[in-house]
């Protein structure tokens, strides 16, 4: 569900026309726009951008639209151009990037382009002048959900977004929160939005899953908030009204915030129905944790790899494996934690990936500034070698040797076929059992080399990769 896009739509209800053409389902969104500036009088057309695919299918959409319709204004927004806005204005398809939080900044360029408010005030907005120079207007303070209304579902087909899912058979989407107030020094979520966090209040949160249950036949959610359970008092008040909504659903959260709740917070957590929770783990080194200044330990990892299990609540471990001043030791270190995790709590899920470096207001991870130059242009980051690096599928990193690489990639599929995901609801019982047992003897043995047999049984199988989904 594009729920983006929809928050934008949110503040156009009612006071302007506007249609959401969602590539995803739309097999030809050029033709379905260039229908749509035939039929109105189009001021601007506006692009969710994420780097990756989205980026790639966006740029060819805005081209296309450039060279057939040259009047219409084209204005890029999310993580894309908020974290690469020069990039994105170097585009010549592309007129104004919006940087963090789009809906007031939206309102206020639709203003602009009828000459009713001046570019240069329109905060989170990048722009090219006169000249073809860019220009970068300062950040705009960030709002929480509930300063905006409620997105318009009745503008798309919900019931297409509702999927099966681990978690149920039809699975709705929802943001409850905004914005991150921890500085991990590899995450590109602050560099967006700053160092706060902006909650959805409980109340506002069950009505909208109420109306999904009751209007589109809802029975489970993600919740993409990049910390659910930020408060405790929170999260229990959430939780408890959560209850008659008989919902199972899967979030984010921190290990340092959870491993503080109390018992009964933890029960009402997992009678409200919450069956998996996210934790950004990251390495299993101490020293390597505080230099990415993520704020926890690896004590704190197994104590909720304990405390979930003891509630029954799956969960699902990511690693940024490849420390830029000791990858080596960061690796190694961290195959031996994740092994002391899953002698813990076996139904831990395990998400291994490369360091990938991302812009920062400060510096980056590892202090590898000069050693990473970012594409200049979307067209340069639609490359093979950028598109690679973006997906963490080869991130070429200079100061990964070629074997420690290879360890970590050996290592994740060993783990993952010893254990294949339950998230996979299409994988037959058998395809599960043939994975187990080919790969039983290396995890035991710890010998993770060429393992042949399981790239073949799982380029067979093709198993769901929670991975890729989390990128």
């Amino acid at each position: 569900m594009p729920l983006a896009v929809l928050a934008l739509a949110a503040v156009l209800e009612g006071r302007e026309e506007y249609a959401i053409v969602d590539g995803n389902l739309d097999e030809d969104p050029v033709g379905s726009i260039l229908a749509l500036i035939h039929t109105y009088k189009v001021e601007l057309l506006g692009a969710s951008v994420m780097p990756g695919p989205q980026m790639v299918a966006a740029m060819e959409v805005s081209r296309e639209i450039r060279k057939l319709r040259p009047h219409v204004k084209i204005v890029w927004g999310g993580y894309f151009p908020s974290i690469y806005p020069d990039a994105t204005l170097n585009a010549k398809y592309v007129d104004y990037a919006v940087r963090g939080q789009g809906e007031e900044t939206l309102l206020e360029l639709l203003r602009a382009l009828r000459n009713e408010l001046e570019l240069t005030s329109i905060r989170g907005l990048s722009y090219k002048d006169q000249f073809g120079l860019h220009r970068s207007n300062p950040d705009r303070p960030m709002k929480g959900p509930d300063s905006f209304p409620w997105i318009p579902y009745q503008r798309i087909p919900v019931e297409r977004y509702l999927r099966p899912s681990f978690f149920g058979k039809r699975t709705a989407v929802h943001h409850a929160s905004i914005g991150c107030p921890f500085n991990c020094s590899f995450c590109g979520v602050h560099a967006t939005y700053g160092r706060d966090e902006k909650m959805e209040s409980p109340e506002r949160t069950v009505a909208v899953l109420q109306h999904l249950v009751s209007q589109y036949g809802a029975d489970s959610v993600q919740f993409y908030d990049m910390n659910f359970f930020l408060r405790e008092d929170h999260a229990r008040k959430l939780c408890d009204l959560l209850v008659p909504l008989k919902l199972r659903w899967w979030c984010e959260a921190r290990v340092d915030i959870m491993s503080r709740y109390s018992d009964e917070t933890l029960a009402a957590i997992a009678r409200a129905g919450c069956s998996m929770i996210f934790f950004g783990a990251e390495s299993g080194a101490d020293w390597v944790l505080e230099e990415m200044q993520k704020g926890i330990t690896t004590d704190q990892t197994l104590l909720m790899a304990r405390r979930t299990r003891e509630f029954g609540i799956i969960p699902e471990f990511s690693f940024v494996i490849g420390n830029p001043k000791n990858p080596d030791r960061d690796t190694k270190e961290t195959l031996r934690f994740i092994r002391k995790i899953k002698k813990i709590n076996p139904d831990s899920e395990i998400i291994i990936q490369h360091y990938t470096p991302t812009p920062q207001r400060g510096q980056m991870y590892g202090d590898v500034d000069d050693q990473i130059s970012f594409p200049t242009t979307p067209a340069e980051w639609a490359t093979k070698k950028w598109m690679n690096f973006t997906l963490r599928i080869d991130t070429s990193a200079p100061w990964l040797s070629l074997k420690t690489k290879k360890l970590i990639d050996n290592f994740e599929l060993v783990v993952a076929s010893r254990w294949p995901t339950v998230q996979d609801i299409r994988a037959p019982r058998w395809s599960r059992l043939m994975l187990k047992v080919l790969s039983s003897w290396r995890y035991s043995l710890r010998v993770y080399e060429h393992p042949v047999e399981l790239e073949w049984a799982h380029n067979f199988i093709s198993l769901r990769k929670p991975k890729r989904e989390s990128l």
